[in-house]
């Protein structure tokens, strides 16, 4: 749990007097269980504490799509989601163990009945400021007019962060498309052209940029 970021500066020997201070629940799912029907409605965190987990969405035609990975550690639900507008689920990879924690726990009487609730309160912000800034990447993304530039620009971004012309996309193809807002199969076909132009290389998620 001290790899988690609510717990950020928290003595590791204080982090389960504080769970228990906040009633934090630990509950086992069995793989392929639904962990949470509708994250983006959650009133409650959740942190992976063993396990494997995926955040997933269907459509109206019943096609499943992954989002994106839960690993150990990870934080999930309501505000914590990295996706606006969206129904999503979180669903068991395999056998996981998470640790909920209501909102209204964090925030009100029993966090301010423990000596690190400042240091969460600042956590949480710390957490929710990095989601906004995601927000505001992909909104500079959204506001190129062609799926070329949507691409590059999207591309350029993960150079910065990964400090590499080499990049590894945090999700599938099939979720880039939904996250620059175009069509899967146009998207596709501009990224045949940008190999064919050798502006970039691909090797399933990992794409070498090639010209600036």
């Amino acid at each position: 749990m001290k790899t988690t970021s609510l717990f950020k500066n928290v003595p590791e020997s204080d982090i389960d007097n504080l769970i228990r201070t906040l009633q934090g629940r630990h509950i086992t799912f069995k793989k392929d269980m639904t962990i949470l029907s509708n994250l983006n409605n959650a009133n409650e965190v959740g942190i992976l504490v063993s396990g494997l987990a995926s955040i997933i969405r269907i459509d109206y035609n019943g096609n499943r799509t992954i989002v994106s990975d839960i690993k150990k550690g990870d934080i999930f639900g309501g505000c914590f989601s990295d996706y606006m507008n969206e129904e999503m689920s979180v669903i068991a990879d395999d056998e996981s163990e998470v640790l909920f924690v209501e909102y209204d726990k964090l925030l009100g009487s029993n966090g301010k009945n423990n000596i690190y609730h400042v240091t969460l309160i600042e956590n949480m912000i710390d957490i929710l400021m990095k989601k906004i800034n995601n927000y505001n990447k992909r909104i500079e993304v959204l506001n190129k007019r062609s799926i070329r530039d949507k691409l590059l620009e999207f591309f350029h971004m993960l150079e910065k962060e990964q400090s590499s012309s080499t990049i590894h996309l945090p999700f599938n193809y099939t979720v880039l498309a939904d996250y620059i807002a175009v069509d899967r199969s146009a998207m596709m076909r501009e990224i045949k052209n940008l190999k064919d132009e050798e502006i970039i290389k691909t090797d399933n998620r990992i794409i070498t940029i090639i010209y600036r």
